[in-house]
């Protein structure tokens, strides 16, 4: 039986001492510095009203808070664990030391009483052989056609994802993809998102040669591309997820990102996914988005 592209719950974690990472900040080309005790309200607030919102569209929310300051991208629980419908979870070697310590017991736990997990591999120990692969940050998942999108880059290893993709039993699509600054986009997922029948993706930070067997990859599984620029990624445009709510599929995304989209790029996702867009300004100034902000749960109810 195939698995859903399209989750109907999430992890989220609302971080009560938010700060944007110094030690990510070196190769993350859209983190800003943002410490200060009113940027700790705005993200607790913004964390807040997202949750609100999934809820209020029938996404099922499993809320955990963070009341520690050792683990200031906590909010991006994406980045540590995966889940999948066959019942595996995943667990992942981050690439920051202050990002290792976001793993937490009491989440796996209660995937476990509440979810049917029939395999749990523990991927973090890596860290130790300085291989890294920081979840579907690192690896966009097509999960209906089984291919793992890639892009390596100090966060992501190449042979790590394909280890991680034999295990799944998907295929990994490795490439490279480089911003205006010439350096490797740091993670997958602020390149490009997929969805059930589109998948949004800025082309242009692609090398030429490798951009044809991506789109040829698109059209044999009849996905509609959405060719996002430049200025849109850094808009956190690609930085989005489709959820499963009471009404039929949304795609969560920032209000800056919607902002930033098109008329005609929007209509063609509403043509299968009813736009979410949430204010999360404080939170991107960490360098991630909606999507990271959203660890889904693809796991079958017990």
């Amino acid at each position: 039986m195939r698995q859903s592209q399209t989750p109907n719950a999430v992890v989220m974690i609302r971080p009560h001492h938010f700060v944007s990472n110094p030690q990510t900040m070196h190769d993350n080309a859209y983190q800003v510095a943002a410490e200060s005790q009113n940027s700790c309200i705005k993200a607790y607030q913004e964390v807040t009203g997202v949750a609100k919102l999934l809820t209020d569209a029938g996404v099922i929310v499993h809320l955990f808070e963070d009341e520690t300051k050792l683990t200031p991208d906590s909010v991006f629980p994406n980045n540590w664990f995966s889940t999948h419908g066959d019942g595996q979870l995943l667990t992942y070697p981050m690439y920051a030391p202050n990002r290792r310590a976001e793993r937490r017991n009491d989440i796996i736990e209660f995937l476990k009483q509440h979810y049917r997990v029939s395999k749990l591999t523990d991927f973090s120990d890596l860290t130790r052989n300085n291989l890294f692969l920081e979840g579907t940050g690192s690896m966009v998942m097509d999960h209906y056609h089984k291919t793992a999108y890639a892009v390596e880059s100090k966060r992501t290893c190449a042979k790590l994802v394909a280890k991680v993709c034999k295990q799944l039993g998907y295929q990994a699509h490795i490439f490279k993809a480089i911003d205006e600054q010439g350096m490797a986009v740091y993670h997958t997922n602020v390149l490009m998102c997929v969805a059930s029948n589109f998948v949004m993706i800025g082309l242009d930070m692609v090398p030429k040669e490798q951009q044809a067997s991506l789109l040829e990859r698109f059209a044999q599984h009849k996905k509609e591309v959405i060719v996002l620029s430049n200025s849109q990624i850094a808009q956190f445009c690609g930085n989005a997820i489709e959820l499963k709510g009471k009404h039929g599929r949304v795609l969560a995304l920032s209000h800056t990102a919607c902002d930033a989209l098109t008329m005609e790029q929007k209509n063609i996702i509403e043509s299968s996914a009813r736009l979410l867009p949430m204010s999360i300004p404080t939170l991107e100034s960490a360098g991630g988005s909606i999507r990271c902000m959203l660890a889904g749960v693809h796991l079958q109810n017990i």
